[in-house]
Formats: structure tokens, sequence, C-alpha cells
């Protein structure tokens, strides 16, 4: 019979030997393999043991996978799993076994609960028409995801645990901006993002979103935050600035957070996207509008007056490939008739007809079947019944989210995806009443955020790319911070 006190030695000696003998191994392939892949084995292996050791770092390791999740990518059916998809799906995998191991496995009620299900529900009817499941699934997956990081950021963080989470989004999209600005000077990337500005040649900014719009996009929903901050970093310091006997001083942490702000404006700059230029403009109009009545009027009356002055010839002193950007789309804009057809193509109206020509063949699915549409995600799978000619290559979406919901999902799913976001906005809005100080310019900037969200989404989708991630970080961050502070969570962004 074997002593207890000889079988737990054994059960540790067990242990150890095994310990070792993978760290052998580990050590022999990091020796055998080329550099390249033995650097990424061993960033592997500390991102599982971190992961595994304090699962809720693997929320603040995702921003970074939004930006650079793409790098590579495996394709499972008609999906394909990156960084983005990995992490989060690493996270769940340690937070459930965690929880059962100690018996603490519980999901609280999730913000949005009810509006996401009917969402859900209003998604799910449009399958009745679908032409591809497999399509509409990798959709649904999309939306599981998003619902499932919301619920558990909002369940898994406090308010300092926001503050570090909104730090590594604002480096990420800084190391990814960089990129960009790189990418935009030295000209790395298609001669067809190529454009003349100041005396030589540029090129549009796409960092690792293979196109300068999606990559804009995450710049934008990224921006508020950081100008929001800054903003009541620069307030806070101009209040103090007029009290003699106190020395004027702005947080550190406000200087490092205004010098991201720097490099996303300018990466946004340099896609020369008009739905990310359009979507920052709004932003920043809703921020201001959000700080103070003071602010809201001298922003009103600022905007109107830089209409006015490019209204009336102002534009031309713009360079002129910025102008020919803001103005190229005119002509073709017209509400009572958006009809392309026929329409002489050149390289200059290129982009714009290739758009427009997408938006008529989604209204031309959504009155195929308006109330169920033609099921979600399959706009690709049924474009080519509906395309505009000569527009025969299909883009994956109508390039508007209102138009690509209905003609996905009809009328009965745009019901339901307002009402979701009609909710999220209430969230936001709930945060910024809930808070003060720095808290409140966070919370303002989600708000922005989602309003550049929108505003972009009026001329692409913003859902790809893992940038669905980002927002759910952002909403379940915006749940966090709607709930009444504790003592100890006035570090490290101050009550004021």
């Amino acid at each position: 019979m074997i002593n207890p006190q000889t079988g737990l030695g054994l059960q540790r000696v067990g242990r150890s030997t095994a310990l070792w003998l993978a760290l052998a191994a580990i050590a022999l392939l990091v020796a055998l393999l080329p550099p390249l892949w033995s650097g990424v084995l061993l960033a592997v292996l500390m991102v599982l043991t971190v992961v595994v050791v304090r699962p809720r770092w693997a929320l603040y390791l995702l921003p970074f996978a939004v930006p650079f999740g793409s790098i590579r990518e495996v394709a499972l059916g008609p999906a394909t799993v990156g960084g983005t998809e990995a992490l989060l799906g690493l996270f769940l995998l340690v937070w459930v076994a965690r929880g059962l191991a100690f018996r603490s496995l519980q999901l609280r009620r999730p913000p949005l609960w009810g509006a996401m299900l009917v969402w859900l529900g209003t998604m799910l009817l449009s399958l009745l028409a679908a032409d591809s499941l497999a399509a509409s699934l990798k959709e649904l997956i999309k939306w599981i995801e998003t619902f499932l990081l919301m619920a558990i950021v909002a369940q898994e963080l406090d308010r300092k645990g926001v503050a570090i989470l909104m730090g590594s989004t604002l480096l990420a999209a800084s190391v990814a901006a960089l990129e960009g600005i790189y990418q935009a000077i030295f000209q790395v990337g298609p001669a067809g993002f190529l454009f003349p500005l100041g005396g030589r040649m540029w090129l549009r900014a796409y960092g690792k979103f293979i196109q300068p719009n999606p990559f804009g996009g995450y710049m934008g929903v990224v921006l508020p935050l950081a100008y929001s901050l800054v903003a009541a970093g620069a307030v806070q310091w101009w209040r103090h600035r007029s009290r003699p006997w106190q020395t004027p001083s702005m947080p550190r942490w406000v200087v490092l957070v205004g010098a991201a702000l720097s490099v996303v404006a300018a990466a946004i700059f340099l896609t020369l996207s008009r739905g990310a230029w359009l979507g920052a403009a709004a932003a920043v109009v809703v921020t201001a509008m959000l700080f103070s009545r003071r602010a809201a009027i001298a922003t009103t009356v600022g905007g109107t007056l830089l209409l006015l002055f490019l209204a009336m010839g102002g534009i031309a002193f713009l360079p002129p490939a910025l102008a020919q950007r803001l103005t190229d789309f005119i002509p073709y804009i017209n509400i009572f008739d958006m009809n392309v057809r026929g329409v002489v193509v050149n390289p200059t109206n290129f982009a714009v007809i290739e758009r427009i020509a997408h938006w008529q063949a989604g209204y031309a699915m959504w009155a195929d079947s308006p109330w169920i549409g033609q099921g979600i995600g399959n706009y690709g799978t049924v474009y080519h019944r509906f395309y505009v000619r000569p527009w025969t290559e299909a883009l994956g979406h109508a390039h508007n989210l209102i138009l690509n919901t209905l003609a996905e999902t009809g009328v009965v799913g745009l019901i339901g995806y307002l009402l979701f976001w009609g909710s999220a906005f209430a969230l936001a809005a709930r945060a910024v009443r809930a808070t003060r100080g720095y808290w409140r310019a966070l919370s303002i900037g989600i708000v922005a955020a989602l309003v550049h969200l929108h505003v972009h989404n009026f001329f692409d989708n913003l859902y790809v790319h893992g940038i669905y991630l980002h927002i759910a970080l952002l909403l379940g961050s915006a749940a966090v911070l709607s709930r009444p502070a504790e003592p100890f969570e006035s570090h490290p962004i101050h009550e004021s």
C-alpha cells in the first residue's frame, strides 16, 4: 500500500517532470525553427501564459488585434480566423474554464440584451429568404461575438479596467496610424492609391486593412476618444492657468493622448476617405456640443461660417487634389434619381459611380423582398441578379449600411437594427450623465465614436476587419461608466 505522502510526492515529481519536458520541447522548437517562426512561437506562448494567469489581459490585448489581426489569417469554410477571433476565443475558453474550476461562472444580465435579441431575431427571420446559409452564418457569428464581448467587458471590468482598455486602444491605434503615415510618405502600396499634394506624390494610407476606407473608419472611431480627453485636459489646464497662485500643469497622460490624437488625425487625412473625413467632422462637432453650451454655440457658428466660406468659392483655395476629392461626387448626387445607367465612366468619377451602382443594386434587392430581405450576409451572394451594368463585381455590401440592412433583412430587420443602435446611444448617453471630469470626457468620446460609425456607414460598411469588436469594447465600457463609481475608482482618471 502506497503512503499518502509518498503518493503526493510522486504527483509533484510527475508534474515537475512534465513541466521540464515541455520546456525542453519548446527550447528545441525555438532552436530548430527559423528566427521568424521562433519569435512567433515565443510570442504566442507569452500571450497564452498571460491570458491563463490573468484572463482580463486578453481584453487589454484585443485592441491590438483589431488593426493587426489580419497579418495572419486561416480560412475555415466561409469565414476567416485571425488574431481577433483567436484572442477572443482564447479568452472565452479560459474564462469558462476558470469559472467552472472555481465554481464562479456567472453571466449577469448584459447591457442591451433585449434590443440585441430583437436584432438577432430579425436576422434569423431573414434566413427564410437566404440563398447561402454559410454567408448568413458568417454574419450572425460576427454579431454574436459583438454581443458576447460587450457583455463580458461590462461584467469583468471596473472603471480602472476601462481606463487601461482605452489606453491600450489609443496605443494600438497610434502604432497603426504611424504605419499608415509611413505608407503615405514613402509610397508603400498599390500605385492606384497614389495622389499628388504639395508638389509631390503621396499614397493613401491603408495600414493592414487592405483598403484606405476601412482604415480611415477604424481611425475615425478611435479619434473621438482621444479628442474628448485632450479637450477636457485643455479645459482643466486653462482653468488652472487663470489662478496666479497655481502652476499650470497638465497630466502627463493627457500629453500622451494628445500625441495619439495627432498621429490618428494625420492618418485619417492621409486615407483620403471622404466617409472618414465626414465622420470625423461629425464626431468633433458632437463632442464640442456635449461638452458645454458655450462650446456648442461656438461649434455651430464656426461650422456654419466654414460651410458658407466653402460654398461661396472658398474651396478653390484648397489644393486641387483635396478640392476634387470634396466635390467630384456632387454632379452625380440626385435624391430623386440616383440612376447611373449609361453614365460615361472615367478615372475621375469611377469610385463615385461604382458606389452609386451598388446603392441601386441594394435598392433593387429590397424592392424584390421588402419585408425580410434577401437574407443576412447575402448581398454578395445575390448581387448577380440585381447588378447595374457594367458593375458586375460584387463588393460584398451596398456601401450604405441602412440600404444594406434593408437589402439583406428588409423592413423588419431595419427596425431591429435601429432599435439596437438607438438603445446603444441611450446607454452611452447614460454614461455621460453618470460621470464627471475625465470620465465624462471618455463617455462623450464613446458617444462621438458611435456618431462617426453611423455617419461613415452611410457611405461604407465598418463592420469589417475586427472593427465591430472595437465597437463592442466601447459599448461594454459605456455600460461600466453608466454605473455608479466605487470610491477606489477615481484613479487614474480623476473626478473634477
